[in-house]
């Protein structure tokens, strides 16, 4: 394969990297706008071996996970120092389901589940569980520090379901925290705290086998300035999100924002066909 065949438009991968910040930190799925964006806008970017795109999706989340490690740094921290035995119990719970489902599914998830379509049914599924879960509501709610070991495997296994395209990490751990009976200000804070190890864990594994296989020619400046942007564009949107009422927004908005991607990109499969 020549390199022209292999390379992604820098312009591209900027605008990538730029748009997995936000879609990283809202549940909305940021593995979803990865595909279906260049699907819609007719960039070149399915053309691409597997190889490449699976390096360059590696490169996003790199970028992302260490901006998130970098502004949660306090947050982690606190964790490590002041982890007593539940705290350790949450904790593991929560990476067990999303690391077994990863090892055992995730190359059968990603042959076979990662078209636009089974996107979409993903967006509009995680979009109506999110949307029950956060009209339920519970009085009183609960409080980020009253999480205990049942609460760390619900993450878990939310993570873990998140493994299909569409779902969203950050939506699935939202809507089973939820439903758990925290706040939304609870309930956003322990999806991120819950989702920045296996994002980590995740990185580190992909990083590792790229770096085995080597990367693949032609790539290297659009992972880079992928991977640049994504730092960039997290760690603006994780200072944003992450301050004042904003951690304790409604997720209305979000499912019906899904619902109408999924709505246009069904629309397009028919079209196409």
């Amino acid at each position: 394969m020549r390199p022209a065949d292999s390379a992604l438009p820098l312009r591209h991968a900027v605008a990538l990297g730029l748009l997995q910040g936000p879609a990283e930190l809202l549940p909305v799925s940021s593995s979803a706008h990865t595909t279906l964006v260049p699907w819609l806008a007719g960039w070149p970017y399915a053309a691409l071996d597997g190889e490449s795109r699976k390096s360059f999706e590696v490169a996003l989340h790199a970028g992302a996970s260490l901006a998130l490690a970098i502004e949660m740094r306090a947050e982690l921290a606190a964790q490590l120092t002041g982890m007593d035995r539940r705290a350790a119990a949450v904790l593991a719970l929560s990476l067990a389901p999303a690391a077994i489902a990863g090892y055992a599914l995730r190359g059968r998830i990603e042959r076979g589940l990662g078209g636009p379509r089974s996107i979409a049914v993903g967006l509009a599924a995680g979009a109506l569980a999110m949307a029950l879960a956060d009209a339920r509501t519970r009085q009183p709610e609960r409080e980020r520090e009253d999480v205990r070991p049942g609460d760390g495997l619900a993450l878990g296994l939310a993570q873990a379901a998140a493994l299909m395209p569409g779902v969203s990490r950050n939506g699935a751990t939202l809507t089973a925290a939820r439903a758990r009976g925290f706040g939304r200000a609870g309930a956003q804070a322990l999806s991120w705290e819950t989702g920045l190890p296996v994002i980590l864990a995740a990185v580190a594994l992909k990083a590792g086998r790229l770096l085995r296989r080597g990367v693949p020619r032609g790539t290297l400046a659009a992972l880079v300035a992928g991977g640049v942007s994504a730092f960039v564009s997290t760690l603006a949107s994780a200072r944003v999100l992450r301050g004042g009422r904003r951690a304790g927004r409604a997720l209305a908005p979000y499912s019906l924002y899904r619902c109408l991607l999924a709505a246009l990109v069904m629309a397009r499969v028919r079209r196409t066909r």
